[in-house]
């Protein structure tokens, strides 16, 4: 039976955050939780079955069975050695996310989700699709503690950060829908749900590792797109670390004071120092940025706002996503109108300055962040 020193010493090299609210033992295991094999990257699987006496030779069995086979419990890995079957079901689980709400929105293409963890905190998670792909929009942390204004995972507040496992559960829970509904497989993963990725760096970059392994899902790294409200040190890692997710930084304000009206973390990270972390990332990493510009009428969506931001944006590789302002009851903006996000995007052309409006969905089943959990916490006063 593995202890609880085991288990933090397993995760630790590499990186995992533990996650103690895993599926609890059954009575006679002294209350330890079971290890989330969802957890583990495949160095850390090898790791754990060499501290058992095993060959790490049986990790790749076991990667397939949760990846390519996803099997709903270990129970059903028959054709590893007895042995050490009988320890996976001793000592491990494989536990997914069960659905609170599932909510079909008009546009036929969006579906979103509130999911129930382990210890019945809940998530956000949307399936998005299009022409021939589907992607999936994965929440990191429960809450947010960046507290834009606007969002409604913002305004809710921060409760704790999710593991590396309930993070690629997500994207399982997504995956296995598509396949039991014959849908298109799963191409496309943004986690722009609810928290902030570089908050929770460890866990999501672990999660990461463990999408993209050839061995598994194989998810390839450029279908991967990280948003950030500018956590500059989180930036600068990624640069360091040759991640190649794409990534998204979150701007909506070209004047410090403009932005921290609307992004409180932008009072400890000015604009000045965001836009150089980008730079070296841009440099680093030899690819552009994407910055994403919620539009709220008359808030930030006049046309000197637009040619502030093409000045801000010109030295640097970059790509602007519009996103007209998608309303929550703890913020009374509107969305910009069309004729004005229009006028924006044109004035962004004059400076060069590649935009893309975002196409609207899910507005009729509060698709925005955190909007979906926001509305059950109203109705059944469930947290």
């Amino acid at each position: 039976m593995v202890n609880w020193q085991e288990y933090t010493s397993l995760l630790r090299p590499a990186k995992i955050l533990i996650c103690t609210l895993c599926r609890a033992r059954p009575l006679g295991y002294n209350h330890l939780p079971m290890l989330n094999l969802y957890d583990l990257n495949y160095p850390a699987l090898e790791n754990l079955l060499q501290t058992w006496g095993f060959s790490p030779y049986h990790a790749g069995r076991i990667w397939a069975y949760l990846y390519q086979e996803q099997v709903d419990t270990v129970a059903v890995m028959t054709d590893l050695r007895r042995d050490l079957q009988d320890r996976l079901v001793q000592d491990t689980a494989v536990p997914l996310p069960h659905t609170r709400l599932d909510t079909h929105s008009s546009d036929g293409f969006t579906r979103k989700f509130l999911l129930a963890l382990a210890d019945g905190q809940t998530i956000e998670t949307v399936l998005m699709g299009f022409k021939g792909r589907a992607t999936a929009c994965v929440s990191t942390q429960v809450g947010c503690a960046m507290g834009c204004v606007f969002c409604a995972t913002g305004q809710m507040g921060f409760t704790r950060h999710l593991s590396a496992g309930e993070i690629v559960g997500q994207v399982l829970f997504v995956d296995r829908l598509l396949q039991e509904t014959s849908q298109p497989r799963l191409r496309n993963i943004v986690l722009m749900g609810m928290g902030e990725p570089l908050h929770n760096y460890e866990a999501t970059m672990t999660a990461v590792d463990i999408l993209t392994h050839p061995k598994g899902m194989a998810i390839a790294p450029r279908h991967i797109t990280l948003s950030t409200v500018g956590v500059v040190p989180g930036i600068i890692r990624l640069a360091d670390e040759g991640r190649q997710v794409r990534l998204a930084v979150s701007l909506h304000g070209a004047t410090d004071a403009e932005r921290q009206a609307l992004v409180p973390p932008a009072r400890r990270w000015p604009l000045a120092e965001l836009l150089d972390a980008c730079r070296y990332y841009t440099q680093k990493r030899k690819r552009h940025i994407f910055f994403e510009w919620t539009l709220i009428e008359d808030k930030n969506d006049a046309p000197e706002q637009a040619h502030a931001l093409g000045q801000l944006l010109q030295t640097i590789p970059a790509h602007v996503n519009l996103i007209p302002l998608n309303p929550t009851p703890g913020y009374d903006g509107l969305p910009t109108a069309r004729p004005s996000v229009k006028q924006f995007q044109a004035i962004l052309t004059q400076y060069g300055i590649p935009s893309t409006v975002r196409q609207r969905r899910g507005i009729d089943i509060a698709a925005g962040c955190g909007q979906l959990k926001v509305s059950d916490i109203q109705v059944s006063g469930v947290k």
